[in-house]
């Protein structure tokens, strides 16, 4: 039943104004929402509605007033409307437009238009559809409080609404939350009416189901959780926060390990590259490479650190590669590579593998790409564990650009951008020298300076730059801008801004500011470049007096949680992209600073007065240090209200007036006078006045406030960037709703409450109706004008972010089923990170409220609270949400001293009401605080009315009784050395505080103790304490026994009392309360359960007369102690525990004694029983008397039951007995035995068929008359196509037949069609086959799955969960059993796909047989091998703190061996009845004697990867070294030289004994030539439980059986004895074999080869094949059945107590068991390390053609070339050969005929070259080196005088190079880049190749050029043929090669002058010559002529 009213609008008012509607019916109201500057007409368009618990009478009336509404004022009344509901009553729908009438009933002319509907009981009143008036968004326009619990009251029934429709949801608090509390929200301004019945507890939310279907939304009700915090929302208290410890700022242990693996196309010529890792500050090297531009290092750095948290994840590694470095020359960089810490931290597993980090050159941001380097960057803190995908052999070619080193989203092609920091001021800078000098100065010069010289520091991506310094100024102005160039997006997440004092001595900073750079940008298609400000950023630190030496200093420095004020800086953030190709840019990426343009004042908002009260209700738990000094308490925000250190005061702006400002011109308007002067003399009251704290108890203090609690109030000035904050408090209040439905879920599951399901569906419905609310309200003042454009983008993108989410919960919700809520909470959790992330504000606006207590005028514990979480809003969303709520705060130390025990102490816990608003809106301050008080004014504010209060004084006060009924606790910290502690509680509540008593030795106490407060004085209103009553906090202690009344503090939990008024009945559903475990906190860390439930009795005015009576006996043994009443107390059963006494291990010395008779002391509520002693350990440390049982009564509810304590105590001489050690069993439900359901049909099959019983094998369905199920297998065919496996009952049988012959048949074709194209991969051969090919085979497979399982990761999930939720509740095996077969279908999804689809590619895999490599250690997957005999650690000391890195491994002192049955009495009949029950072993039947036993242990170890360096040249020496009791065995001679990834292939016997030596250790040690040898890391492995396991992990059984051969069977036991002992074992019918090739065992029949060959290849007949296909399908066999191991090889993470937690490595083994009574075992398998083969490569290099030609000619200036060719194996460059010179090439034509001979070492299997060398002349031994099969051609220019240049080159790989082109025309330069396909060939399967290639080199733009072209044969031999066949090198004897032809051109003048002379007269310059000749000649002629002109003339005149 309801009552809808739909106000529409309000029309022809007067005025503009802001309007507000209040609707009243039956004394309940509603508000509107505030219509801001409504002129005529008010559109409110809201819907309300009233849940009614009895039929709408004729007469009753509906009331609706509109005021103008007024922020500062009370709202002014225009007019009201009233009207008789008859109407309604009758037709249920009415729609009314009518006037209102005023103050007086005149008629004014304002008219109202509204429509009301009435939903009567059982649709008494017409049919209804609320869809008629209610669209989707007038559902959000929620009312202020929520008055829905009203319909769901037991006595009333709910609304009938149609099901599936649409609940209203009150966003804000929904009636869900409401209904946990069982309470009613009554609006502030009504009066309370009378109570109601509390709401519904768990049982009767089934009754409830039914009627929610036609009611409320039933995933939506809230259920109560069973932790109490969560369950108590309130509205005048707020949710304490339990985690009290900082954990910030301390250290951790932290490894970066880096792997570089090879780098490639480095950008320079001919180069020896070096690549130098450097993180924070420590560099590391590599060795050199000469002369490659792709060289290979596969070298392993590690670092380790022990730093916080935030400074370790903001170092920055940096990868850099550097040309030619050596001792005297530093190199030239080629190019490098940085990233943050974080940004690897922050990838899945922490790491990156095997990526191409890209490098570029800092110092030429033109320049492009400069190279790849390989790496595998990972981080590891404590307790994180890596895992390392397998290091396989890595064949397959890199794809570089899909494998780059760079997070998911940011592109591969980043660009260089600048950063730039805009450092505008700062203020409020706190006093940094001392006041001395600035006084003496004063003296002197008479003027007072300020003592600070600020400047800024900014860091970022590794660089820093900084401004300059202001002198002496609090106040500093810069207006400067610091310029960083990086890549964008940049790997580096945080801007540390730091303002720092500059000093002579040292500088030190001031506060420091990360700026997130994830916050202040969004990397999506709708997102935005970095940007920030210009806005004010508060920075917090120490506290600000100056001091010398600041014990805080760290706070400065950002680590840590500051702890008060120090200043705030304006500063602003830009991003701009480069464009790189502007030749303008300067190329650098050094940090400028420069100035930058100064911003207006007003830029980040306007100034506007903010007011914050605090009233201080209650100041109790201080800690005794501070009690005999008078206490005050200070409230600072800010600088505003430090009266001690504040110093540099902030002046206080007045707000200026601007002529637009219409709010500011409203108020003086209408401002009274004596409220126009009152801002003038409102000094602000900051702390409480000094009180001397009174005893509470020993520890304690409290502050005898009584009825009269003090105040404070501060005036601030802040600017109004409220919309900010607004934001941020509705998605806050939206992910804390998610956060409280979710833990709710999560109690519901871990408490198998029914319908979680139901729940995660509401939680979800209202996440997507805040996400709907957010967007309607959040896009509020879009016109500021101070808003940022970071304000603008983070909206916009919140927004979408939100829709978004809000969509995705909505389909979310509709996936939710009960099997699939496990994921869909996971998704949600990824929900509420992002809300939490999106809520966290980067720009600033007004600082934290800091609470400091102080004595004695100094500062002694302090608490901070978000000045968002204060901030008040008219809108409930935006309302921070302690706002005008009491809020609990626990004061802490400050900085360091918080750390550890002393920060699990509280120094004192405050009631704090506090309210933060802008003072216009001053006048609500007061509406949250617990009503019945009167304000108290300071006297000279007697006449202002609206002065806030001194002190409140409350008039109205209850008296109270609190009961405690402290049950028990478990799972406690132990406080004392023995390991257990005395624990007791003590429980506080206001100034109260009572102990129980303590038990002794305990770590799960059961006090069963009710603790009775009397004459508790509340202060309050009543009904306000039923619904908000205030916490109890219960602490835990531990007594301590030597130095009486001292007490060590072991945890802290807070409770909520459940109320009851003295007007209530104590009855169900509420009374009497039920227990709830809370969980216990000590520091951060959980610190176990308490089991308790607290009620708060009033006492009414009959007295305590009224009240429950305390019945139940007053426990006489315990002195005048009360039990919990039987009521509460838990309802009991008779139950029997029996214990399974198997022994004890590895025992520790107790006080230095050994210990010699043990016993084991069981105990569980007050019952126990004993072991027999062991007469003596060291001989026999198992016990003689194997079951032992005791009954006692535990309670019916499993959740109750108490734990389990195992106890071992020494009996020593005279009757002496010390404790050993203790554990305690926390949860028995994994001991409990139920036993099975007799009537349900086929009881002893405990796992279901797999849907049905069609399973198809290869696609046919099959049946088999015979009715049984058969399981067939084929000889050459891989066990994993068989494993089409089948879960039946035990009554029916059934067939299958798998028959892959066909399949086989099929492939053999394709392969017959294949091998014409290409060449045939031969099989390989039986005799070539060995332990390693299997090995690597199995690698390569374990790959594959883990891709498929990537791949198919989601379907299987999900599929499993189907399996879940159906699978019936078996026994214990039985679910063991669906597990294992669960498992087994794993494996099969798996490992059946690659058999299905391989077809020629598979055809090389089908012959090997396979091994399982296991990525863990095997126990992990077989459940520890806890099937039936389990190990309890047993513990002694104290527990450590979590982060002090002290584990639970060193307080190990020994194990107990054993097992525990649980079952309630009497069990059915027929259990002992069945045939061989052994009634001494009860429930422990069938297990195996445990008399010691001899056993052969065998261990395999095959190889070590990534071990720490151990050496100071970064790798180590490693041998294994292995412990078995008494026997160690040191493989010292065969250590492994300077290697990190070592293979040892070798296998160790050693005899054992079981049970005195079961652990056996395997560590790898580092050998030194001087010193001990240091451990590297170590792994323990438990050999009993493996021995003894069901699974039988003795010998893993192989794939298939053979005789001979690699694959040959170990195991003493034959396949056909093993199944025959296990039916023995577990009485199953069979195994009957017959005939030939098939097995019966059950109703299971396997059929498979019938025949084995030996060695000589004769076949003999076995039934071995078809009995390991029993065993492999053993799991199947109903009520046995278990998975067996199978062979395999396991990897053991290698550990060093020294640093705990953190791996050093991983070990590869394997472990064979044989009990030495049976027959011997074989031999050990070989798997020593294969040797490399040696090898012979010939090279002939015959020719080069279209070499560049770089020469030119000396006279002619023609271009030649003087080529010649060098060549060598990769990593051999020392070894390099070169052929002679081909002078003076014209043509780029060369010939040479020249061979090169290159002896190597390979290893086929890894497809390695093996080297091994001395790494330099003062190396002690040869190391060992594995590098890629690479022959490198390059050609040269041969010069005499000057260096030989470098022309090309070409890498071919010999495994897979490009085949030679035939002609020199046809080989192009597309060969070797890879763009064309060319076939691909390998010289170890071809053997001889010749061709030509192409030789490439870089031009000037980084492009490959061609640069000539080489023709080459290559010929590989074995080292036999090499020698029965030798040929020489170059062109030697034997088998020479002739000389080259080559023309005459090729020499120089020098070595033959004739030649080339003749060469230039007669070719080239013959008629050059001749012409030259002839005209000398002419020349001479003429000259002879005109010399002997003159004497010819003389003698012809003369005539003589």
């Amino acid at each position: 039943m309801a009552l809808f009213v739909h106000l529409k609008t309000v029309s022809e008012l007067r005025g503009r104004g802001d309007r507000i509607a209040k609707v009243t019916f039956r004394g309940q109201s509603f508000y509107s929402r505030v219509l801001e500057n409504c002129e005529d007409v008010a559109d409110f368009d809201e819907t309300f509605r009233w849940p009614v618990a009895s039929t709408i009478d004729n007469n009753e009336i509906l009331e609706v007033q509109i005021f103008n509404y007024s922020k500062v004022f009370s709202n002014k009344l225009i007019g009201t409307f009233r009207m008789v509901l008859q109407k309604v009553v009758e037709e249920s729908h009415v729609e009314v437009t009518d006037t209102l009438i005023d103050d007086n009933n005149a008629i004014i002319k304002t008219s109202l238009c509204l429509e009301i509907r009435y939903q009567a009981t059982d649709g008494m009143v017409g049919s209804w559809d609320d869809g008629d008036f209610l669209g989707e968004e007038s559902l959000q326009e929620e009312e202020k409080e929520s008055q829905e619990t009203d319909g769901l009251l037991p006595g009333s029934r709910p609304s009938s609404r149609p099901p599936g429709e649409k609940s209203f949801r009150r966003a804000g608090r929904s009636v869900f939350s409401a209904m946990k509390l069982g309470k009613s929200r009554s609006h502030k301004e009504e009066p309370q009416r009378q109570d109601e019945p509390a709401v519904l507890e768990m049982d009767d939310l089934d009754r409830l189901g039914i009627r929610l279907a036609e009611g409320l939304d039933p995933d939506s009700v809230s259920l109560a959780s069973v932790t109490a915090l969560t369950t108590n929302v309130s509205n005048k208290r707020s949710k304490p926060d339990i985690k009290m410890e900082p954990s910030a700022g301390r250290p951790m242990d932290y490894q970066v390990s880096i792997t570089v693996i090879e780098a490639r196309q480095l950008v320079g010529l001919n180069m020896d590259p070096v690549v130098c890792v450097e993180v924070g500050d420590d560099k590391k090297y590599t060795s050199m490479k000469e002369s490659t531009n792709c060289p290979y290092y596969n070298e392993y750095f590690v670092f380790d650190f022990h730093v916080s948290p935030d400074v370790m994840f903001d170092k920055i590694i940096k990868i850099s590669v550097i040309h030619s470095k050596n001792l005297l020359r530093s190199g030239t960089l080629v190019g490098s590579f940085k990233m943050d810490v974080g940004t690897v931290y922050s990838q899945p597993e922490h790491q990156f593998h095997h990526k191409w980090a890209i490098l570029s050159d800092p110092g030429d941001i033109s320049a492009g790409l400069k190279g790849y380097v390989k790496c595998d960057v990972a981080v590891v803190g404590k307790g994180d564990n890596i895992k390392t995908p397998h290091k396989a052999n890595e064949t397959e070619e890199d794809d570089i650009d899909g494998n780059l080193l760079l997070p998911d989203g940011v592109p591969s092609e980043r660009q260089w951008a600048r950063f730039y920091v805009k450092i505008y001021r700062a203020e409020g800078l706190p006093r940094m020298n001392t006041s001395l000098m600035a006084n003496v100065k004063k003296a002197f010069i008479g003027e007072n300076k300020d003592l600070v010289d600020p400047y800024v520091q900014v860091f970022f991506a590794g660089q820093k730059g900084k401004t300059s310094v202001q002198k002496s100024s609090y106040e500093p102005l810069w207006n400067e801008q610091v310029v960083f160039t990086d890549l964008f997006p940049p790997l580096c997440k945080r801007i540390k801004v730091q303002i720092r004092d500059s000093d002579k001595v040292n500088d030190v900073a001031i506060g420091t500011h990360f700026i997130d750079l994830r916050k202040i940008s969004n990397d999506g298609d709708k997102g935005f470049l970095p940007t920030l400000g210009p806005a004010w950023v508060n920075m917090y630190g120490s506290t600000r007096n100056y001091t010398l030496l600041d014990e805080h200093q760290d706070l400065n420095e950002g680590l840590g949680e500051g702890v008060s004020f120090r200043a705030r800086l304006m500063l602003g953030l830009a991003v701009e992209i480069l464009d790189t190709s502007n030749p303008e840019l300067t190329s650098s990426t050094e940090v400028q600073v420069e100035q930058a343009t100064p911003v207006s004042e007003s830029c980040t908002g306007k100034m506007e007065e903010f007011f914050l009260f605090g009233a201080f209700l209650e100041a109790s738990m201080i800690d005794r240090k501070n009690g005999d000094k008078p206490v005050t308490f200070e409230v600072t925000i800010g600088n505003y209200g430090n009266e001690v250190d504040g110093l540099s005061r902030p002046q206080r702006p007045r707000p200026r007036k601007e002529p637009g400002d219409e709010e500011e011109v409203d108020l003086i308007q209408h401002s009274s006078d004596d409220e126009a002067e009152e801002g003038a003399d409102l000094a602000s009251v900051s702390s409480t006045p000094p009180m001397r704290p009174q005893i509470t108890d020993r520890n304690y203090f409290h502050l005898p406030y009584l009825e009269r609690k003090p105040c404070i109030y501060i005036k601030s000035w802040w600017p109004d960037q409220r919309r900010r904050l607004y934001n941020a408090n509705i998605m806050d209040h939206i992910a804390d709703k998610l956060e409280e439905g979710l833990n709710d879920v999560q109690e519901m599951i871990k408490t198998e409450k029914s319908y979680p399901e139901r729940r995660l569906r509401g939680v979800l419905e209202e996440l997507s109706c805040g996400c709907r609310r957010f967007l309607s309200l959040a896009d509020k003042d879009q016109g500021h004008a101070s808003r940022t454009r970071l304000d603008r983008e983070r909206l916009k993108s919140c927004m979408r972010e939100l829709e978004n989410m809000g969509q995705q919960a909505k389909t979310l919700r509709a996936q939710v089923k009960r099997h699939t809520v496990r994921d869909k909470l996971r998704l949600c959790q990824n929900f509420l990170q992002k809300l939490r992330f999106l809520a966290d504000e980067p720009q600033h606006s007004i600082p934290d409220v800091f609470i400091w207590m102080m004595s004695n005028n100094k500062r002694i514990a302090y608490a901070r609270v978000p000045s968002k979480d204060l901030l008040f809003s008219i809108v409930e969303e935006e309302l921070g949400k302690d706002c005008a709520k009491v809020k609990t705060l626990f004061l802490k130390l400050p900085g360091k001293r918080g750390f550890g025990s002393a920060g699990w102490t509280v120094q004192a816990k405050l009631e704090l009401y506090l309210w933060l608003g802008l003072s216009k809106q001053r006048k609500d301050f007061l509406f949250g605080l617990p009503c019945g008080f009167e304000e108290v004014k300071a006297a000279q504010g007697l006449g202002l009315h609206s002065f806030p209060p001194i002190s409140l004084v409350y008039t109205k006060k209850q008296v109270f009784q609190l009961r405690a009924h402290m049950y028990q606790a478990r799972s406690l910290f132990a406080a004392d050395s023995s390991g257990l502690s005395d624990p007791f509680a003590r429980v506080f509540f206001i100034n109260q505080s009572q102990c129980t008593e303590v038990v002794n030795e305990t770590l799960c106490p059961t006090w069963d103790q009710m603790l009775v407060f009397d004459n508790l004085e509340l202060y309050g209103e009543a009904h306000e304490m039923r619904d908000d009553p205030p916490i109890i906090v219960i602490e835990i202690y531990d007594q301590d026994t030597m130095v009486w009344g001292k007490t060590d503090f072991m945890g802290r939990t807070f409770a909520k009392p459940l109320v009851k008024m003295a007007d209530e009945e104590y009855c169900p559903p509420r009374f009497p309360p039920q227990l709830e475990y809370y969980q216990i906190y000590r520091g951060n860390a959980t610190a176990g359960d308490l089991l308790a439930a607290f009620e708060l009795l009033q006492i009414g005015p009959a007295g305590k007369a009224d009240l429950p009576p305390i019945n139940g006996p007053v426990d006489t043994d315990r002195g005048p102690i009360m039990p919990v009443p039987v009521g509460i107390r838990p309802v009991l059963s008779k139950y029997r525990i029996e214990v399974l006494f198997w022994g004890l291990r590895d025992l520790k010395r107790v006080n230095l004694a050994q210990v010699d008779r043990p016993r084991v002391d069981i105990e569980c509520a007050g019952k126990g029983v004993q072991s027999s002693p062991i007469q003596n350990y060291k001989k026999n440390p198992n016990f003689n008397t194997l079951v032992k049982w005791f009954e006692v009564d535990l309670p019916e509810n499993e959740l109750l039951h108490p734990p389990l304590n195992i106890r071992v105590v020494d009996c020593r001489a005279f009757g002496r007995y010390t404790l050993v050690g203790s554990h305690a069993v926390s949860s028995l439900r994994r001991f409990i035995y139920r036993p099975p359901d007799r009537s349900a049909p086929n009881w002893n099959t405990t796992v279901r068929l797999h849907g049905g019983c069609h399973v198809l094998c290869n696609g046919v369905p099959c049946s088999h008359p015979t009715g049984e199920v058969v399981v067939n297998m084929e000889p050459e065919v891989p066990v994993k196509k068989l494993e089409t496996m089948v879960k039946l009952d035990a009554t029916s049988d059934a067939v299958i037949k798998v028959d892959v012959a066909d399949e086989e048949k099929e492939k053999k074709k394709k392969k017959k069609k294949g091998s014409s194209e290409e060449p045939e991969e031969e099989e390989p051969d039986e005799s070539m086959l060995d332990w390693w090919s299997k090995y690597f085979t199995s690698i390569d497979t374990m790959k594959e799955q883990l891709r498929q399982q990537e791949a198919s990761g989601m379907d299987l999930e999900e599929r499993e969960d189907m399996d879940n939720a159906e699978g019936p509740k078996g026994t214990m095996k039985g679910k063991e059993k669906a597990k294992a077969a669960k498992e087994e279908k794993k494996k099969r999804t798996q490992s059946s796909a690659p058999g299905q689809g391989s077809e020629a590619p598979e055809k090389k895999k089908t012959k090997i047989d396979e091994l399982k490599v296991y990525p863990k250690e095997l126990e992990s997957e077989f459940d520890n091998f806890e099937d039936w005999l389990h190990t309890f650690n047993l513990l002694r000391g104290k527990t450590g703190d979590d982060e002090d890195g002290s584990t639970e491994e060193e307080r190990i002192v020994g194990r107990f061996k054993g097992s525990l049955c649980v079952y309630k009495v009497p069990l059915a009949e027929d259990m002992s009845r069945e045939a061989g029950y052994d009634t001494s072993y009860g429930m422990f039947q069938g297990i195996p004697s445990n008399d010691p036993i001899s056993v052969l242990v065998r261990v395999y170890v095959v190889r070590a990867t990534d071990l720490h360096p151990a050496d100071i040249n970064g790798k180590a020496d490693p041998y294994i070294a292995i412990r078995l009791g008494k026997t160690d065995i040191r493989d010292k001679e065969n250590y492994i030289s300077k290697q990190l990834n070592p293979v040892f292939g070798k296998s160790f016997d050693i005899e054992a004994s079981f049970p005195m030596e079961t652990m056996l250790t395997v560590a790898v040690y580092d050998w030194d030539l001087v010193g001990t040898d240091d451990l590297i890391g170590e792994t323990k492995i438990d050999l009993e439980n493996r021995f003894y396991s069901k699974h039988r992990a003795t010998c893993g059984i192989t794939q298939s059986y053979s005789i001979h051969g690699y694959n040959i069977w170990r195991d003493p036991m034959k396949p056909s004895q093993i199944l025959t002992r296990l039916c023995k074992e577990g009485k199953v019918d069979g195994p009957h074999f017959g005939p030939p090739g098939r097995v019966k065992v059950a109703n299971r029949v396997f059929t498979g080869p019938s025949e084995i060959e030996d060695e000589n290849g004769q076949k003999r007949p076995t039934d071995e094949h078809v009995a390991l296909c029993a065993l492999h399908h053993w799991a199947d066999i109903p009520r046995v059945g278990c998975r067996l191991v199978p062979e395999h090889v396991e990897t053991r993470p290698l550990l060093n107590p020294d640093k705990p937690g953190i791996e050093q490595g991983r070990l590869e083994l394997w472990v064979d068991m044989f009990p030495m009574d049976m027959g011997a075992p074989g031999t050990p398998l070989d798997i020593s390390p294969r040797k490399p083969k040696k090898y012979e490569l010939r090279v002939i290099v015959w020719n080069t053609d279209e070499v560049v030609l770089e020469d030119d000619d000396f006279f002619t200036g023609e271009k030649s070339s003087d080529i010649f060719v060098r060549g060598w194996l990769k990593g051999q460059q020392e070894d390099k050969q070169d052929t002679d010179v081909h002078y003076h090439s014209l043509t780029g034509e060369g010939n040479f005929n020249w061979r090169y001979l290159f002896p190597f070492d390979y290893l086929a299997a890894e497809e390695k070259i093996v080297i091994s060398k001395k790494e330099s002349m003062f190396s002690w031994d040869e190391t060992e080196y594995k590098i890629p099969a690479r022959l490198t051609l390059q050609i040269w220019d041969a010069d005499h005088f000057s260096a030989d240049d470098f022309l090309g080159a070409i890498e071919l790989d010999l495994n897979r190079f490009p085949r030679g082109a035939k002609t020199a025309k046809q080989c192009t330069m597309e060969m070797a880049t890879g763009e064309v396909d060319v076939p691909l060939v390998s010289i170890f399967k071809q053997k001889r190749v010749k061709g030509w290639w192409p030789l490439l080199a870089r031009n000037e733009n980084d492009e490959f050029e061609l640069t000539g072209k080489v023709e080459a044969e290559l010929h590989l031999l074995t080292a036999e043929e090499a020698e029965k066949n030798p040929v020489g090198l170059a062109r030697g004897e034997p088998d020479p090669l002739e000389k080259p032809n080559r023309p005459d051109t090729a020499f120089v003048w020098f070595l033959n002058p004739l030649k080339s002379i003749k060469y230039l007269i007669c070719t080239r310059y013959k008629w050059l010559i001749i012409k030259i000749v002839l005209a000398l000649l002419g020349l001479l002629m003429l000259g002879l002529f005109l010399y002997s002109l003159p004497g010819y003339m003389v003698k012809k005149l003369l005539g003589a």
